[in-house]
């Protein structure tokens, strides 16, 4: 009989990456990245962070913004060949201000050792869908 694998698939560990940053523990999060990790949020003016410690930075920063800050996945899908899909939405309270922002976007992971090594955000979930389905079918 074959052993179960002891280690998450990436759907469960995207699930508990986000649970650990609505919590705030960055160290949680960032055990699922490679140190080498490159998370590219051009499109939304952010920038490309290289590295562990510029994205662990990326979001302590971020959630200094916000008094409440909940993430929640809305879609996710292991695509196969190290590469997955997440569609993602939060809902935030900015500091000093009454009311709620919320924004949507999609990421595509490309997943290496268990670990995420590359992350893309897109404003469209359609085209990061297509997008991850190809590098899938590529990787393979």
């Amino acid at each position: 009989m074959p052993e179960e694998s002891t280690t998450p698939d990436s759907v469960e560990r995207i699930r508990r990456g986000v649970e650990a940053f609505n919590r705030r523990d960055f160290d949680a999060v960032m055990s699922f990245y490679s140190p080498d990790v490159v998370w590219d949020a051009s499109i939304r003016e952010i920038g490309t962070f290289e590295g562990a410690a510029a994205l662990r930075g990326l979001w302590e920063e971020w959630q200094a913004l916000y008094e409440e800050l909940t993430v929640e996945v809305k879609e996710i899908a292991d695509l196969g060949n190290g590469v997955t899909f997440a569609a993602i939405h939060q809902n935030a309270r900015p500091v000093g201000i009454q009311g709620h922002v919320e924004m949507r976007d999609a990421q595509v992971h490309l997943w290496e050792k268990g670990l995420i090594v590359h992350a893309t955000v897109y404003l469209d979930p359609a085209e990061a869908r297509a997008t991850a389905e190809r590098l899938a079918e590529s990787r393979g």
